[in-house]
């Protein structure tokens, strides 16, 4: 037994010395049957690059929850809510950075697109790209996912000190629930590449529904506390901006009617029947 102890004392030792000599190694720590191992990194848990991964997503563990936030905000489950089925206080910048920036090149390369195939063959019409409809585009989906949700954290900030037992969300929780909110646009923006209004319009419908009901599912929990005139106002006015956002992209990129090729047939008539008049 002497020997067996001297032996792990030597051992313990020798580990502690490795330790000392490379502190940024990784050790592993073997537990018994009833504990889980645990993976302790050179640097703490706490530590900033950790907490700047955890918020932009940059492991594969995120990317992951990631892609679970994405199949949440397409299939609103009735009575969930979708910040503490998916989100759980760890709000990622990842996801809906990059779904505003896909739904941005979405929407202008689509536009475009669409109002080529509407005059295509037609001979007064010279296609020129609108590379304007990104900036215009970025611009209004950015601030739509920002300044929105800051302004309604705001809002939610100022009931909750005036009325005890509201539900309350950070920013960057609410932000994350805008942004993946907007994935199921982006399919829907080029599928608005198909020429018939009805179909937009179903289409938008659809998206209006579906986004929709994540933003008023995961609200109304944070709203149903208060004044019941102020909580339905509250909803309404989130699913009619977000109805202003979907219905105004729709209006302006695809179905503003395009006049630039107008005036070149416009022309050709009346210079025809000024040159009559002066014979």
């Amino acid at each position: 037994m002497a020997a067996v102890g001297d032996l792990q004392f030597e051992e313990f030792g020798n580990a502690a010395a490795t330790a000392a000599e490379n502190p940024g190694a990784t050790t592993i720590s073997i537990e018994g049957p009833g504990e889980s191992p645990t993976h302790q990194a050179g640097l703490p848990r706490g530590s900033g690059g950790e907490e700047d991964d955890e918020l932009l997503g940059n492991d594969d563990s995120d990317k992951t929850e990631v892609f679970d936030r994405i199949k949440g905000s397409l299939l609103p489950i009735p009575g969930k809510n979708f910040v503490r089925l998916y989100i759980r206080s760890n709000p990622d910048l990842y996801g809906p950075f990059w779904i505003c920036a896909t739904l941005v090149f979405a929407i202008a390369i689509s536009g475009n697109l669409s109002n080529f195939l509407i005059h295509l063959g037609e001979k007064t019409y010279h296609y020129v790209p609108e590379f304007r409809k990104v900036s215009i585009a970025a611009t209004i989906i950015y601030a739509y996912a920002w300044l929105v949700p800051l302004a309604l954290w705001g809002f939610l900030m100022w009931r909750n000190s005036k009325v005890m037992n509201i539900v309350s969300y950070s920013f960057l929780e609410i932000v994350c629930v805008y942004g993946y909110s907007l994935f199921i646009y982006i399919p829907t923006a080029v599928l608005w590449i198909i020429p018939q209004k009805a179909v937009r319009w179903i289409l938008v419908m659809i998206a209006l529904g579906v986004s929709g009901s994540v933003l008023a599912m995961t609200f109304w929990p944070a709203v149903r506390e208060d004044n019941r005139r102020i909580a339905l106002a509250t909803i309404v006015t989130i699913v009619l901006l977000h109805t202003l956002l979907s219905v105004g992209c729709l209006a302006y990129f695809f179905d503003a009617p395009e006049m630039d090729h107008l005036p070149t047939a416009t022309a050709a008539p009346n210079q025809t029947v000024a040159a009559a008049k002066a014979s």
